[in-house]
């Protein structure tokens, strides 16, 4: 990956210096400033579109921009429409040639950039929204919950009861299980989740969230495979609905708190609710699909899917969310948003400003190892993956 965009970089850097060296020219030979221009852009452009498309990300389905030449020559053109405006311009104020162009290629690149991100998230989010049908999960089970927990001894009962009790009357017995990782608790919370009738997978340290959920899934045993919060900040009817959507053909089903139908029924901080919405931003560091709430704490998977983007993950903390995003895309799975339900609950074990500081930290990772190839699958996976009926 790094090579490829070394590659990329390279070919910028060529075609800009087609775009410059070429105006030059032409304009020492006396040819009108405006036609210099758009010959050198037009040069430019199909420079950079040939070597990007043959060399560098030949075979790529992610360079979505490359191959479909409608969308880089609309993007080519709305860019040069600006390269031109400005140099016009500049040139009118009376600055030397070289100077006018330099400034032009800077406003143009700006808007190629937004160009770019704006296709890739419309066309990302239009590729994940293809259900792919595949061959059901040599399971035991139809549903594995899986609860993380850390020093939930209070909590922990109600929620495995309210759970059992929805799916009880929702799938009925004993086609689930209801899987509570205890991530490395000082109080009783394994015994109690045992004592409610909890499936209990204890962790020997607490290392996170991602950690535990990523045991959690690795370990279960269901065709589908759902994971939520030990406070019950989602009602647990809403676990039977993502199991539904996965039944139907999506891959990987996500909560969403910024679906245009969720129910918030207690309201966070602001300063909590502005935070997480920060972070979302910030996402896009990372992920091109511009999804709304990478952070809702219940999501759900085909059994066989979920294991082989778990085995991928390596972020222990609360960024293990966006590693999924990312795998997603990387992988080309059909991924669905669901409004939720959501009620906010006092005394949640999250730290506003030091967890915040490890997302953001964990989200530099996840982009270097990105580039690095680290989330590619096997050839194991990748067998599970173009599995299809």
């Amino acid at each position: 990956m790094r090579s490829r965009l070394r590659l990329f970089a390279l070919v910028g850097l060529l075609a800009t210096a087609v775009d410059f060296l070429l105006l030059i020219g032409l304009a020492d030979r006396s040819v009108g400033l405006w036609l210099a221009d758009l010959i050198a852009l037009f040069a430019a452009a199909v420079t950079a579109y040939i070597l990007n498309r043959v060399i560098t990300f030949r075979g790529d389905p992610s360079a979505r921009w490359v191959s479909n030449p409608g969308l880089f020559a609309a993007t080519a053109g709305v860019a040069g429409a600006i390269d031109l405006g400005v140099l016009l311009l500049l040139d009118n104020l009376g600055l030397p040639l070289a100077a006018a162009k330099v400034g032009a290629i800077g406003c143009a690149a700006v808007v190629r950039w937004v160009a770019y991100r704006w296709i890739l998230f419309r066309r990302v989010r239009k590729d994940l929204a293809q259900r792919v049908s595949r061959p059901p999960p040599g399971r035991s089970l139809r549903l594995s919950v899986v609860i993380p927990a850390y020093n939930e001894g209070e909590l922990i009962a109600e929620t495995v009861k309210a759970i059992d009790d929805e799916l009880g009357r929702a799938i009925g017995e004993p086609d689930y299980e209801v899987l509570v990782v205890d991530d490395g608790s000082s109080d009783n919370t394994v015994s109690v989740a045992e004592r409610a009738g909890a499936r209990v997978l204890p962790q020997v340290e607490n290392r996170g969230k991602g950690a535990a959920v990523r045991a959690g899934v690795l370990a279960a045993r269901g065709r589908t495979v759902v994971f939520t919060d030990a406070d019950l900040a989602y009602p647990p009817a809403l676990v039977a609905q993502i199991l539904d959507e996965v039944e139907n053909g999506w891959d990987m089903v996500v909560g969403s708190r910024r679906h245009r139908d969720t129910a918030t029924l207690v309201r966070p901080r602001r300063i909590r609710e502005f935070g997480g919405r920060m972070i979302n931003r910030l996402t896009h560091l990372v992920l091109l699909g511009h999804f709304r709430d990478t952070q809702c704490g219940i999501k759900g998977f085909q059994g066989d899917v979920a294991r082989v983007m778990f085995e991928r993950t390596r972020i222990d903390g609360f960024a293990f969310d966006v590693e999924l995003f990312l795998i997603a895309e990387l992988d080309q799975l059909s991924l669905r948003e669901v409004p939720v339900s959501v009620q906010n609950r006092p005394g949640s074990s999250v730290s506003l400003v030091g967890d915040t500081v490890d997302l953001l930290a964990d989200l530099f990772r996840i982009r270097r190892w990105a580039g690095e190839g680290v989330y590619g699958p096997d050839v194991a996976q990748r067998t599970t993956l173009d599995a299809r009926i």
